[in-house]
């Protein structure tokens, strides 16, 4: 999807985001990908951006939300369930993979507020929730306003909620809920 926009010479891609989270996988890649992207992202906050979506999030060069928001920031799990064995090793590599997404995860908020690594690292620890005044304050969101598009804007889904993985799974993920629109150059600072 994203890319047919990028193929279309769309200058900017709006992603409208509410997500209760999901695979650190999954949303740090989608991080990556918009952030190396040759197009402008801009990303508004709907509803909730929690967890991995805030690193989604993140990857606008403006970020909005709208006035009845809420952002949650937190640290790095894993789901177990059913009966799942492990020896030595695969305990040491699930720990390392944990500790290294935590690390990723705190860097991407850091670069993009301005924070102190530590800072970060700190909230993630305190499952820090912020209102969208509070997220602006912090440097997540740039504005808060209620229009969010004209009426005429190209809207696309890009991503679905996808339930647990199957049982017996080591590991249960979700895909971020991700709405977009996108629209070219008729789009600018103050439009909506």
């Amino acid at each position: 999807m994203i890319d047919s926009k990028i193929r279309d010479k769309y200058e900017r891609l709006n992603l409208l985001i509410s997500s209760p989270g999901g695979s650190v996988f999954h949303g740090i890649s989608l991080y990556n990908f918009l952030k190396g992207a040759p197009i402008d992202v801009w990303t508004y906050n709907f509803g909730s951006v929690d967890s991995i979506g805030v690193v989604i999030f993140c990857a606008g060069k403006k970020r909005l939300s709208v006035p009845h928001a809420r952002f949650l920031i937190h640290g790095v799990r894993f789901n177990l369930s059913g009966n799942v064995i492990f020896d030595e090793k695969q305990i040491e590599e699930h720990l390392k993979s944990l500790k290294i997404d935590q690390q990723n995860i705190a860097r991407i908020i850091a670069d993009t507020t301005q924070k102190p690594i530590n800072t970060v690292e700190e909230d993630m620890n305190n499952r820090t929730t912020l209102n969208p005044n509070e997220a602006k304050d912090y440097g997540l969101v740039h504005d808060i306003q209620s229009n969010l598009f004209p009426i005429d804007a190209d809207l696309s889904v890009i991503g679905e909620n996808i339930q647990q993985l199957p049982q017996g799974m080591p590991f249960g993920i979700t895909i971020p809920t991700i709405q977009a629109f996108t629209r070219s150059q008729d789009l600018d600072v103050g439009t909506f």
